[in-house]
């Protein structure tokens, strides 16, 4: 064998256990779970809550924090919460602030795996994790499906865009999401045939064509991890009525709680979704 084949043999091998390893260890990749909550609960920021476990039918148990709304009127309605691939929900208190302060109760949701919730993460699993919520506001707690607005951040974007084709919300809101884990993935590894080794999809785009809930998409142009036309694509994807709020800077930093603006956005979109529904 001359060098030239040996050294065509032994990049093809490389690449090809390069290729078994991201298969194998793919939810490593796309998961970052953190156990705990290190004593951080909402009343730290203020917030009365409530901390309920919630079933989910292949026998999970998930974490959740129930925050209502300001008791001096009733809540204009509930937001149910699904946060990134990273942490938990300890680190999404201040989304439940603003929607505290917009009049609406909240529910947020840890993923198996995350926080004090059992199991590990999956994309089918937190399918189920999500419906695991969505039932326990409109069964154990009897809330109208057209009062709930389902909130997907970053990775729970294609969480709250798969429950919304199984439901009917009152609206959606989506923060920084991608179009799907592909397609984000084949932008990060262009050297890799991503779409072809792919066991994780969240494929919110696709997801879209089935969802006529009035939608609000956030995105920054500034986003580092999940690039602006992913935001702009779903956008263009969505069925109206919709809403595009442009946020700035990075992944982590264009959140729409960070600014007063964005806020108003959000609830000028939930006033309207409120008077219509």
């Amino acid at each position: 064998m001359n060098i030239a084949l040996k050294i065509t043999v032994i990049v093809v091998a490389g690449y090809a256990a390069i290729l078994l390893l991201l298969v194998w260890f793919q939810p490593k990749l796309v998961y970052f779970p953190q156990p705990g909550y290190g004593g951080v609960t909402p009343q730290g920021q203020g917030l009365a809550f409530e901390a309920v476990r919630l079933p989910t039918a292949d026998g999970e148990q998930l974490a959740a924090w129930w925050i209502p709304a300001p008791s001096s009127s009733p809540a204009h309605g509930t937001v149910l919460l699904f946060h990134g691939n990273a942490g938990n929900i300890a680190h999404r208190i201040d989304y439940a602030k603003m929607f505290h302060g917009l009049g609406y109760d909240t529910l947020l949701v840890d993923y198996r795996g995350y926080g004090d919730s059992t199991g590990a993460p999956s994309e089918a699993g937190t399918y189920r994790d999500a419906m695991a919520s969505w039932l326990w506001l409109t069964e154990t707690r009897g809330i109208q499906a057209r009062d709930i607005v389902i909130f997907g951040e970053s990775l729970g974007g294609g969480v709250a865009t798969w429950l919304a084709t199984q439901q009917r919300p009152r609206a959606l809101i989506l923060a920084s999401t991608f179009t799907s884990i592909p397609d984000l993935g084949a932008q990060v590894y262009p050297w890799l045939p991503v779409r072809w080794i792919s066991r994780i999809h969240y494929n919110s785009l696709a997801n879209l064509e089935k969802i006529h809930a009035p939608m609000l998409i956030a995105h920054s142009p500034d986003d580092e991890l999940i690039p602006y036309r992913h935001g702009r694509r779903l956008f263009e994807g969505a069925h109206e009525p919709k809403r595009f709020l442009e946020l700035s800077g990075g992944h982590n930093e264009g959140l729409v709680f960070a600014r007063a603006e964005w806020v108003g956005v959000v609830q000028d979109f939930l006033q309207r979704r409120a008077a219509i529904k």
